[in-house]
């Protein structure tokens, strides 16, 4: 299967970026500030994609999540390419009667074998979870 993507410049060094038919998004620099930056999208799609994940597979397990969020982090190598080097995912869970080992099952099963978007990073991606009542 091929994705396919489109970016046309438009000023500066921003960009306007669309994946077929989906809704535009700005990328931008720091100092334009006019969106994320392409790494900070890295991080925001390789957070996406384990969290549809974790949310498809806790819903099958009938885990009563009542809201979630995702924090994700990573360190940028100093040097070109400045690849991310390591990313950390902090997993949080609201609800009550989530069961841990249904979480750490989701989690390990997303980032072993369904997330296409850390699979296709070369860094390692670690993991932390928390489950809050509301």
């Amino acid at each position: 299967m091929a994705v396919k993507a489109n970016l046309k410049w438009t000023d500066g060094l921003q960009f306007l970026a669309r994946a077929g038919d989906s809704p535009a998004v700005v990328l931008d620099n720091h100092d334009g500030g006019g969106g994320p930056t392409p790494m900070e999208m890295v991080l925001m799609g390789a957070a996406g994609c384990t969290a549809m994940d974790v949310i498809s597979i806790l819903g099958k397990k009938r885990q009563p999540v009542e809201r979630f969020e995702i924090t994700i982090d990573g360190d940028q190598a100093e040097d070109f390419p400045r690849r991310y080097t390591a990313i950390r995912v902090m997993y949080t869970f609201f609800g009550k009667g989530i069961k841990p080992e249904a979480v750490k099952q989701a989690i390990d099963l997303s980032l072993s074998k369904y997330c296409s978007a850390t699979a296709s990073l070369s860094a390692g991606v670690t993991y932390e979870f928390e489950i809050k009542a509301p």
